[in-house]
């Protein structure tokens, strides 16, 4: 691996080593030129479906065939499916049956909870999301690769942990890079977070999408304030607490084979020594694009051009 150097401890960091924003090539260009667009609005070949999950119904959109390999493609917290719409066609071209879902409790999954289990609980644990995410796996013939973002990258890891025979290959976006209360190195709030309830921790979550300070686009925008109309409230407010105390796998993650992958933007919520530093704990590549904490929506075709040499590196000879 090649290193960058070394952070405060000392410790040896990745380059991307060949992956994400550094590299100036037509998907790069393809980013930088994004338009403003409706992001409920589906590309062609992207088609909208359901699937029945231990907590409930689960909203879906699908592109390619069914028959091919299959890639996961799972938000997080008050994010959607459609986050990923981008990215779709450009993985089923590339020869994938390509799904993503809305979470348990998140936009138009919102009556899929806790309530619905047998027997029923009163909470959203990770249990709850880790074990959606198992049926959605042994729904398929064979393995599958797994792309996480943000809180879904900690039930990815919780998934295969539980199943990691149903995994082709690992993709951590925006990931969490530390164990237990993982708000502690977020940029500017770490200080006090530790002294933040998950209510008020959502609260300002949201205020700080309402406000947009992330500075999206305006119909981007429009799309994300909308999914606050069905996204049920105490899913955030349950999985912000989760995220204090975030479980640790990184020895079950370095021992594992599999082609893993850490991407993350250069202005994400964590510094990019701590994602870096992750990354190498856990033997992945490590890919920084420009723009923050959403890759998938400001660097679409980057990562699908990496996703798809990540999955090729994993094909049998």
């Amino acid at each position: 691996m090649v290193s960058a150097g070394s952070d405060a401890q000392g410790t040896p960091v990745p380059e991307p080593e060949g992956f994400g924003s550094g590299l100036v090539d037509v998907a790069a260009r393809r980013d930088a030129g994004l338009p403003d667009f409706d992001w409920s609005v589906l590309p062609d070949g992207v088609v909208r479906g359901e699937f029945e999950a231990p907590s409930g119904t689960l909203a879906t959109i699908a592109s390619g065939d069914p028959g091919n390999t299959r890639v996961l493609l799972i938000p997080g917290a008050t994010g959607s499916k459609e986050d990923f719409i981008l990215m779709l066609p450009e993985l089923a071209a590339a020869g994938y049956f390509v799904l993503s879902c809305d979470i348990a409790g998140q936009y138009e999954s919102a009556q899929a909870g806790p309530e619905n289990l047998f027997p029923p609980r009163a909470r959203y644990d990770y249990e709850l999301f880790r074990d959606d995410l198992i049926a959605m796996l042994d729904a398929g013939d064979g393995a599958a690769h797994v792309v996480g973002y943000s809180f879904a990258a900690t039930v990815a890891q919780l998934a295969f942990k539980q199943r990691p025979e149903k995994f082709r290959s690992l993709t951590l976006i925006s990931c969490p890079p530390e164990a237990g209360q993982c708000f502690r190195g977020v940029r500017f709030i770490g200080w006090f977070s530790g002294c933040v309830t998950s209510r008020v921790g959502t609260a300002l979550m949201i205020w700080g999408i309402r406000s947009n300070v992330a500075r999206v686009a305006p119909k981007r925008l429009r799309f994300v304030k909308s999914r606050f109309a069905y996204t049920r409230r105490a899913s955030v407010v349950d999985i912000i607490g989760l995220m204090q105390h975030t479980p640790d796998l990184r020895q079950l993650l370095a021992a594992a084979g599999l082609p893993k992958l850490v991407a993350v933007g250069e202005h994400d919520l964590w510094p990019l020594a701590l994602h870096r530093r992750f990354a190498q704990s856990i033997g992945a590549k490590i890919a920084v694009y420009r723009g923050g904490h959403s890759p998938s929506e400001t660097s679409p075709y980057q990562i699908s051009r990496d996703l798809i040499a990540l999955f090729e590196s994993s094909a049998p000879a």
